[in-house]
């Protein structure tokens, strides 16, 4: 039998290797961003065009390449930042596997000019999936830019698993943030498709997290800082009242390279245990600092998962670390909580010498006789007389003339009626009974809706319920644009960041069919001047916050699926809850509503609304 094993030919074994570092435009962001701040750049410029799609520029000011790196740099495993295998256990750059130039160059037209501060003229190469094409001298600023066009042009299958522009846009923030929070003293601009995205100077830690996610930001902040041998601990964390429904002001970097990890964040949410609303979710900005040898990077192909020698120790001293800042600065209640501060010793009493307070007793005072003459034995002792309570009736003397004088009817309470309290005979008497016979329904421990039918009784879930006629109303608004909205005397500015921003101008149209009326999207805050019929003023943050979550979670492209996730999303807030009373009518209208529905038996999450108790179910109980 001949032999069946035989080597990949290297464009075939580029493009394996790329499906798993480009997974889309986003993972191509990130290498180029890495790289360059690897190449010790102090300006870095992001271009996007299309969502990444057809453009992907990066332009940054590093040392730059020799015309032999440059050639070098899109082979496969060829890397500047290792030499051993024991270098993998010392990293303090980004990107060490040497795949990514390689990997990108396979799949999509590659453009590198470069050029180091001590040559006269740069380095031009030009590559299509895997085939340089051209390669000669070019005239550049020093350091280096490299553009990525057309994404995948030659496997139109992963084209097409692709999302909408919007979506992929997202992601490319989401990883641009990563980067630039990381390295607050890199300067950072992005545009997309010839607008301003991002302008990000140069700045300290707290003034990056500002500048990303809005000026409003630096009012919610709490810093963190601890060092001990195995960490150092930095960064700021969210005060609770300004906790979110979304994750999205989550960030873990370890030696300045951004990380997922469950393990720690979930000693951030012990940290803030019993302050937070229920669903919400901390905003966090942690910045760790650890010895290289004691943490493996390698072990997760986009490098955002890491393994750490000591994992108990340094959750210990995270929670720790963020309970003793929320104390530290009143954000946390401290266990003397009724504590009087004009009680504290003051500084300066540090030093002062505690006196012996001196007592003087009048020993020849007794309270018991009538009179004490003033020469007591004490000499600065004035004397005590009893006052004798034998003449009390004195107190009353003219009281009864003041009563019958004309002059002061308003105080005759001769003419004063009192209420009946006679007990009628029966509860149910008269129009009260008939009113309570006319009532088909009842509300049963603030939570269900009993009503009678032929065969017996139906038992409602009221929010479920509700939750489905709004659904079904929203929808019904959007599709046929027919809303009715109500105008707020004082519109509402609520601060959202950049990436919040940009998803809600997705579904604004469809918000505006349910009943929103936008201001203008401003830097960092929306204005709103109107709102659904069926909303009320105090829950339109908490309701878009809750359409960002669900919209950030589930990541709907445009169409029928983004509009089915916008009602759902605003009838989960909008419907009432248990616990809330319903008086009759509400009660009716709830039972009529439901049962006009398209689909009254289940909830917009495939839960059923009601269940009925047939008079033979009944029956069998007895």
């Amino acid at each position: 039998m001949s032999d069946i094993i035989q080597l990949l030919p290297d464009h075939v074994a580029n493009q394996i290797a790329a499906g798993e570092v480009v997974q889309r435009p986003a993972s191509v962001v990130k290498e180029l961003l890495e790289n360059a701040i690897d190449a010790k750049a102090t300006q870095i410029k992001l271009i996007i065009k299309e969502a990444g799609k057809t453009l992907i520029q990066v332009i940054d000011d590093g040392v730059g390449m020799s015309v032999t790196d440059a050639r070098l740099s899109f082979e496969r495993h060829a890397t500047s930042k290792i030499k051993t295998a024991e270098d993998l256990f010392e990293l303090n750059t980004k990107g060490f596997r040497g795949e990514a130039l390689a990997s990108i160059a396979a799949i999509a037209h590659v453009e590198l000019k470069t050029r180091q501060e001590k040559d006269e003229v740069g380095t031009e190469i030009k590559i299509e999936g895997s085939e340089v094409t051209s390669q000669e001298v070019c005239v550049t600023p020093k350091g280096t830019s490299i553009s990525v066009k057309n994404l995948f042009y030659n496997i139109p299958a992963r084209r097409n698993f692709l999302k909408s522009n919007s979506v992929e846009l997202r992601h490319i923030i989401d990883e641009f943030h990563r980067v630039a929070m990381a390295h607050p003293d890199i300067r950072f601009d992005m545009y997309h498709n010839d607008s301003e995205v991002f302008k990000l100077p140069t700045s300290n830690q707290r003034q990056r997290i500002v500048h990303v996610f809005g000026g409003k930001t630096n009012e919610k902040l709490v810093p963190i800082k601890e060092e001990t041998d195995l960490v150092t601990i930095g960064g700021f964390v969210g005060k609770p009242e300004y906790a979110k429904r979304t994750r999205g002001e989550q960030f873990f970097f370890v030696n300045n390279r951004f990380i997922k990890s469950a393990y720690l964040n979930h000693a951030v949410n012990a940290a803030f245990e019993g302050l937070l609303k229920d669903k919400a979710h901390p905003s966090y900005f942690i910045y760790l600092e650890v010895d290289p040898n004691s943490i493996d990077i390698n072990i997760h192909p986009t490098k955002t998962e890491i393994k750490f020698d000591d994992e108990h120790a340094l959750y210990a001293m995270l929670r720790s670390t963020i309970k003793h800042s929320l104390g530290q600065f009143n954000v946390a209640p401290i266990l003397d909580f009724n504590r009087d501060a004009s009680m504290d010793t003051p500084y300066e009493y540090k030093s002062k010498v505690a006196q012996t307070p001196h007592i003087e007793v009048d020993r020849s005072f007794n309270p018991f006789k009538e009179e004490k003459s003033s020469s007591s034995s004490g000499k600065n002792y004035t004397g005590y007389k009893k006052e004798s309570a034998g003449d009390w009736e004195n107190l009353y003397v003219g009281l009864e003339s003041e009563m019958t004088t004309p002059t002061s009817n308003e105080n005759d309470f001769s003419s004063v009626q009192f209420e009946s309290t006679e007990v009628t005979g029966s509860l149910f008497e008269g129009d009260k009974k008939k009113e309570l016979e006319q009532h088909t329904t009842y509300q049963l421990n603030r939570k269900y809706i009993v009503t009678t039918i032929k065969s017996g009784m139906v038992i409602i879930n009221q929010h479920r319920a509700h939750q489905r006629i709004v659904y079904e109303e929203l929808l019904r608004n959007i599709t046929m644009a027919s809303a009715v909205s109500q105008q707020l005397l004082f519109p509402l500015k609520l601060s959202f960041s950049k990436k919040e921003i940009t998803l809600l101008e997705t579904v604004k149209e469809q918000l505006q069919n349910t009943g929103f009326i936008f201001g203008e999207f401003a830097l960092g805050e929306i204005e709103i001047t109107g709102i659904p019929s069926v909303a009320s003023e105090k829950e339109v943050s908490q309701l878009l916050e809750q359409l960002l979550s669900d919209l950030e979670n589930e990541v709907p492209d445009s169409g029928f699926s983004q509009t089915d996730l916008l009602a759902k999303s605003m009838s989960k807030d909008i419907a009432i809850r248990s616990g809330v009373d319903l008086d009759p009518e509400q009660q009716k209208y709830m039972v009529n509503s439901l049962f006009a529905c398209t689909e009254p038996t289940i909830s917009p999450d495939n839960k059923p609304t009601f269940i009925t108790l047939t008079v033979d179910e009944i029956d069998k109980k007895f």
